[in-house]
């Protein structure tokens, strides 16, 4: 490890935020072709809970696994119940400051690809194209059927459930209808993953923002990018899998939109 690249990744430690932030920017300057991955941390300012911090999610409800839900209607019932939560906070929530700062760095052409472990849709509503976007752990934003895989909107399946406690079923072939996330159990799409792999073999720097890097096989994706050698930087409030590694040449500990608009503030060029 060089001088720099050792107080790259100790420059939480040593220097004040003002610096912090000139680093970050240093790096944004220098890439063309920035993969960015997120995770719930980015979208808990928006009122989003994450999953796994001390007011996670999964501290007051136990997830329901995607076997469990193919072959039994009380699982069903279960997860459109926990779904429907979500569903409901989804109507008044809005893109905060770390949303909008991805879509400005893709409107300044300096976007590889943003793949988010996210299913709340919050870099669309920002205004992230379809085309650079990875969902990779799928969205609530649409319902997918599991036998037709039809994908119909949320809005009537989550009014039925409300009203009948009843999961509902396709109205073309009767099929189990799910909101389009990727469960426990289920496996990722796989033109998902290969689109996002392909990023992480052609991008000059990835950046990991408000994700622990503990969701497998998604968080091998920056590391995948960081083994050929390019500028691996993690953004996080807490601790993260992937801390420690001589791949990581910048470490920050902390909100990200106390760090990332601000970068991007001091210019891309």
């Amino acid at each position: 490890m060089n001088v720099l690249t050792f107080i790259h990744s100790h420059i939480q430690t040593f220097f004040p935020m003002a610096d912090q932030i000139k680093a970050l920017n240093d790096y944004l300057r220098n890439a063309e072709k920035i993969l960015f991955f997120t995770g719930a941390g980015i979208s808990t300012n928006s009122g989003i809970p994450d999953y796994r911090g001390p007011q996670g999610v999964w501290k007051t409800r136990q997830p329901v696994y995607f076997d469990d839900f193919m072959n039994s209607h009380d699982a069903r019932v279960e997860y459109w119940d926990f779904k429907l939560e979500s569903w409901e906070n989804y109507k008044t929530v809005q893109p905060n400051s770390i949303h909008h700062t991805i879509a400005e760095i893709e409107n300044a052409g300096k976007l590889l690809m943003l793949v988010t472990q996210n299913v709340d849709g919050l870099h669309v509503f920002a205004g992230n194209s379809r085309e650079k976007l990875v969902e990779i752990h799928g969205t609530d934003r649409l319902v997918e059927c599991m036998a037709c895989h039809e994908f119909t909107g949320p809005d009537a399946h989550f009014e039925f459930f409300k009203k009948t406690n009843e999961p509902p079923v396709c109205a073309k072939c009767g099929g189990f209808l799910k909101p389009a996330t990727i469960s426990f159990g289920q496996s990722l799409r796989q033109d998902d993953l290969q689109k996002a792999n392909n990023a992480a073999l052609l991008c000059d720097c990835v950046i990991a923002l408000g994700s622990t890097l503990s969701v497998q096989p998604a968080a091998s994706l920056p590391r995948l990018a960081a083994q050929r050698n390019v500028p691996y930087i993690i953004i996080n409030r807490g601790a993260t899998d992937h801390d420690g590694l001589p791949q990581v040449r910048l470490r920050l500990d902390g909100d990200v939109a106390n760090f990332l608009p601000a970068a991007v503030k001091m210019g891309l060029r």
